[in-house]
């Protein structure tokens, strides 16, 4: 494998490991699970029901909540009896749909290792006596070129394992540093909102009517 594509291969590789660990594993299987279900597959339907069923559910919570015991009660059992029809039927199909959904973690979670931290370490293992490129006879110490050359590349080069760490480093420092513009954009946004146009007029007390009148009274 030529160089220059091997420098973009482990970079590409580091951003991938980079945007798992910012994301969260959990969170990148929710999506790919809801993706999953989009689609024709064996689970859909079964994803499709089980949300109609939530939004039912909520709605005839929401209905029961705003009805009383009391003075409706025909009203109030009948959609305690719809409530809980459909609160054993949402049940059912999510404790099916979570056994599926355990087995599609795993699945994904083994393909997510396989395509970030085992292509790394495969390439690792792999090229780790071919140089990433070279860096000027002189620039560095002796025991900096072993270092940056470690564990197997020729001295005076790059090895694979510094170009890995140089990138996880560069990718790091550009990522905190697009979070802090991000957040400095907010903050002044915050700012510039328009405030409040002053306090409310107040409405003269009840006191100092009283003291009005008194003030004419001796007048």
């Amino acid at each position: 494998m030529e160089a220059p594509s091997l420098l973009v291969i482990v970079f590409l590789v580091q951003l991938a490991i980079h945007i798992v660990n910012t994301v969260g594993a959990s969170t990148i299987n929710d999506l790919l699970w809801y993706l999953y279900n989009i689609f024709p597959t064996p689970t859909s339907k079964g994803a499709a029901e089980q949300r109609q069923l939530k939004a039912k559910f909520l709605r005839i919570r929401a209905e029961l909540n705003a009805t009383s015991s009391q003075d409706e009660f025909a009203k109030w059992a009948k959609l305690r009896r719809q409530h809980d029809k459909v609160l054993e039927q949402y049940e059912k199909i999510k404790s099916d749909l979570n056994s599926t959904k355990s087995t599609f973690d795993r699945t994904v979670s083994a393909l997510r290792w396989l395509g970030t931290t085992g292509v790394r370490t495969l390439l690792q293992f792999w090229c780790s006596k071919q140089a990433m490129f070279w860096i000027p006879k002189g620039w560095v110490p002796y025991y900096a070129e072993w270092l940056l050359s470690f564990p197997r590349a020729p001295i005076g080069s790059i090895s694979i394992n510094a170009w890995f760490i140089a990138c996880a480093a560069m990718i790091l420092l550009v990522s905190d540093a697009i979070v802090g513009v991000v957040g400095l954009v907010m903050v002044d946004g915050l700012a510039q909102m328009p405030k409040g146009k002053g306090d409310p007029m107040k409405m003269p007390s009840e006191k100092s009517g009283q003291d009005t009148s008194e003030e004419k009274k001796e007048l």
